[in-house]
């Protein structure tokens, strides 16, 4: 089913007459483009509505011209309306209301007077064809910018400068870094979420990101040793196994008509098989991405539906170690995304399912 077709059943279904988009995510999806210019406003610069017929662009006179030259990739060859507003006359909210009749019932999924809000969430999923591929690249490349950094960092570096330094080659592939975490061997243990600060590596370092392009979001860590503590290895190769088992419970749960809670309850029981009782409670263990890091946060019990194909970022951690990457999980495959052949993997076995996959492994100073 194709985005339009997803959007007719919406609207039938929801009894509205048009619905419109502008959260950077949302207007992603639709559109292939960006409508962000102030990453501080959780609205764009312009939105896109659909009507069950046609499409809308609406957005003000600084951005009109470029929104329509560059940011419209997938409406290319469409009949695309698009209006412009004075910049100084209203606002992008007023703009949409001004654009929906009296006797329409709409939506969108910002705050517009006289509007319903909708949440878009289930719409982006799963995937399409188009946006696997464009996933495909995007991850790789994100993985190929991270491991470029990591296998230059030393122990006396600190986290803000490889922080910089992600930023740098994420940003040299055209790639937006929404989350960067970099933890040395001090931090890494006592936080799970290790913002960057002046600490040096020390033993060992973590470095994690999430990243966007095209509406689109990766999330990968890497583990780079130095020094490192004689638990690291067996921790990593706990979180790996808890990764894998989660990818096998997700394509299970998929093709079962099982929920995001099942394959939580998956995840807890890995962690107790594996000697870590109760580590989940320490920090989320991922879910669903897509256009969000993540469209759903798997939680005890969550009754979110699991969609395929669909992207998929696990992120388990036992303190000190932590093993993520975003994988594409279909009824009959599971397919790492954001993996090279440049990076020595582990090959992690699933707790209680047929599933082997190979995960990044800990990059030592000989590797």
């Amino acid at each position: 089913m194709n985005k339009r077709e997803r959007l007719e059943r919406y609207l039938e279904s929801t009894d509205l007459d048009a619905v419109w988009f502008a959260r950077p995510n949302a207007f992603a999806w639709l559109t292939g483009g960006n409508n962000v210019v102030d990453r501080e406003t959780d609205a764009g610069v312009a939105a896109v509505g659909y009507d069950g017929a046609d499409v809308r662009i609406v957005t003000n006179n600084i951005e009109a011209d470029r929104i329509a030259a560059e940011e419209l990739p997938d409406l290319e060859g469409e009949d695309v309306s698009l209006e412009q507003f004075s910049w100084h006359t209203a606002s992008l909210g007023e703009a949409v209301a001004a654009r929906v009749a009296d006797d329409e019932r709409a939506a969108a999924d910002i705050d517009v007077p006289g509007l319903e809000r909708v949440d878009p969430t289930a719409l982006r999923q799963p995937l399409t064809e188009r946006d696997i591929e464009r996933y495909r690249q995007l991850s790789g490349e994100t993985a190929s910018a991270v491991e470029s950094v990591c296998r230059e960092l030393r122990a006396e570096d600190s986290e803000h400068e490889v922080a910089s330094a992600l930023r740098v080659a994420l940003s040299a592939r055209d790639i937006e870094a929404p989350v960067v975490l970099v933890g040395g061997a001090e931090r890494a243990q006592q936080y799970r979420h290790y913002t960057p600060t002046e600490a040096e590596l020390g033993g060992y370092a973590l470095v994690s990101v999430t990243t966007q392009r095209a509406g689109l979001h990766a999330s990968c860590t890497r583990t780079v040793a130095f020094d490192p503590p004689s638990w690291l290895e067996d921790r990593h190769a706990t979180a790996a196994r808890v990764e894998t088992t989660a990818l096998a419970a997700t394509q299970a749960a998929a093709t079962e008509g099982g929920t995001a809670g099942d394959v939580f309850e998956a995840i807890q029981n890995a962690y107790d098989a594996l000697g870590y009782d109760g580590e989940w409670e320490r920090h989320h263990q991922g879910g669903a991405a897509g256009f969000a890091g993540r469209e759903w946060i798997a939680t005890p019990d969550h009754e979110a539906s699991v969609a395929t194909p669909m992207a998929y970022a696990w992120n388990p951690t036992v303190q000190g170690a932590k093993s993520e990457g975003t994988v594409l999980v279909d009824d009959d495959e599971i397919e790492p995304l954001t993996s090279t052949d440049r990076w020595p993997t582990t090959t992690a076995r699933a707790v209680d399912a047929d599933l082997e996959l190979e995960r990044p492994a800990v990059l030592g100073l000989d590797d």
